[in-house]
């Protein structure tokens, strides 16, 4: 029976998985909320259905009843999520939320398979920052200001993560973490919010050279206290974000050549300065030379994603615990192993989707200060994901940073669902501006119908 129930299961979840991501592209095809009205009802139902299969599948392969309420209390909060903010914030995306609670709702089945401990407090976690993530549209929205305090933000956040450089616990050679009271954060997935606002901020008063010239310092600093911390996957995404708005603001493609010039120069001075970034990339070379030493990681990330084949050995089916650090590092591999290639491949293009969204978004904004904080938002995002992903796979070089919304991490859930509600409000922006577009526009077509009605009584 419990054959019969897993067999069936994957490809149920793969047939929903796949009518949701044809759902989220054809959501480009609309424009106005009311021609999506169809597609939020059909989404739902859809990840929910996902989530049914899963908790199944892990049901039958366990047969622990203390998984069916952890599944009810899953239900209660994912939904509670989605009609509070259909509710409260009808001008909100409510595909990209959709996306985010689908996502996080892989997260935590992937994460109840490898570790019940670690996935339930990755789920507090979920549902502590949906909580404060609630008042972050309504503040975006309301609160002009917040593009005066630029220096502020840039300030704040060199000296968090110089505390860490100075004070952090190094963990495999890299200093990521500070402790507060017992409790463990990364600072620096916090202070990629206030640096997003930082290079809006600067970008949005940015008048000529010079302006770019500081910019650009205190931006070097920012990524060069990640170099000396050793956090080179975060060091990487910050520069990537200082590159990629240089470039949207200015639209010079001078500018962008010269930053990808410094960044080959950057990586290859890395490579001759820290002995692990070598360790990685002979890895990525050729994992099974060194398949018990540098390559074993990778070497068991690929055997995993190989494994699984089209539709996956099942929840429970495969060994994906052979990975080291496969709850944050190396998840992609875990979900290829038990869920299949083709549900792995369908998750990616829900990533892009959920991107080409938000990219979409900032391209209606009309000030500039939001669209580069949206833009910079989509960007960190899809650049992570690729990094995550590409790294697991062999397709780039280890770089150790999380899959957003899906690997374990407290920091890093909390700071991507921030994130996301910050892209919400700028989004009722948006929906603002289109709004007074329109009264605009209705304003000039009446005072020209009132001026022809004068001309005519004159003629009169």
């Amino acid at each position: 029976m419990e054959l019969y129930v897993t067999e069936i299961s994957k490809y149920v979840i793969a047939s929903m998985m796949l009518l949701y991501t044809i759902t989220a592209f054809a959501a480009f095809r609309f424009r106005s909320r009311e021609a999506r009205t169809h597609i939020y009802a059909t989404q739902i139902i859809l990840m929910f259905m996902i989530q049914i299969a899963c908790f199944v599948q892990i049901l039958a392969r366990t047969g622990k009843v203390v998984y069916l309420f952890f599944f009810a209390f899953q239900i209660v909060v994912f939904s509670a999520v989605i009609m509070l903010f259909y509710f409260i914030y009808p001008d909100g995306n409510r595909l990209i939320i959709n996306n985010c609670c689908l996502l996080l709702m892989i997260g935590v089945i992937i994460l109840t398979r490898l570790s019940y401990e670690k996935a339930v407090k990755q789920f507090v976690i979920v549902a502590i920052s949906f909580l404060i993530g609630f008042f972050i549209p309504e503040m975006i929205f309301r609160f002009n200001f917040l593009k005066r305090f630029t220096w502020i933000y840039a300030a704040v956040g060199i000296a968090a993560m110089s505390v860490v450089l100075i004070l952090g616990a190094t963990i495999n050679g890299s200093k990521l973490n500070y402790s507060i009271a017992g409790v463990s954060f990364q600072p620096s997935e916090f202070v990629k919010v206030l640096f997003l606002f930082f290079l809006a901020g600067a970008l949005y008063k940015a008048e000529g050279i010079v302006d770019l010239f500081i910019l650009s310092a205190v931006a070097a600093a920012h990524v060069i206290i990640l170099v000396l911390s050793k956090d080179l996957g975060s060091a990487l995404i910050f520069f990537m974000l200082y590159l990629a708005l240089i470039y949207i603001s200015t639209e010079n493609i001078g500018y962008f050549i010269i930053g990808i010039a410094f960044a080959v120069l950057a990586s290859a001075a890395s490579y001759r300065l820290f002995s692990h970034i070598q360790k990685r990339v002979m890895a990525w070379q050729d994992p099974f030379k060194d398949i018990m030493g540098v390559g074993y990681q990778l070497s068991q990330s690929l055997f995993g994603i190989s494994s699984g084949g089209l539709f996956g050995l099942g929840l429970y089916g495969g060994a994906p615990k052979s990975i080291p650090f496969v709850e944050t590092d190396f998840i992609f591999s875990a979900i290829a192993e038990e869920m299949g290639i083709v549900f792995s491949v369908l998750m990616i293009l829900i990533c892009l989707s959920t991107f080409l969204l938000i990219m979409q978004e900032g391209y209606y904004i009309n000030d500039k200060f939001y669209r580069m904080i949206i833009c910079g938002i989509g960007i960190s995002y899809i650049f992570q994901t690729f990094l995550t992903i590409g790294g697991g796979s062999k397709f780039i070089p280890l770089t150790g940073v999380t899959l957003p919304l899906i690997s374990y991490g407290g920091s890093s859930v909390l700071v991507t669902i921030v994130m996301v509600m910050i892209v919400e409000g700028i989004c009722m922006i948006g929906s603002d501006e289109r709004y007074e577009e329109y009264l605009e526009e209705r304003r000039y077509y009446e005072r020209k119908k009132r001026r022809y009605e004068r001309y005519e009584d004159d003629e009169y």
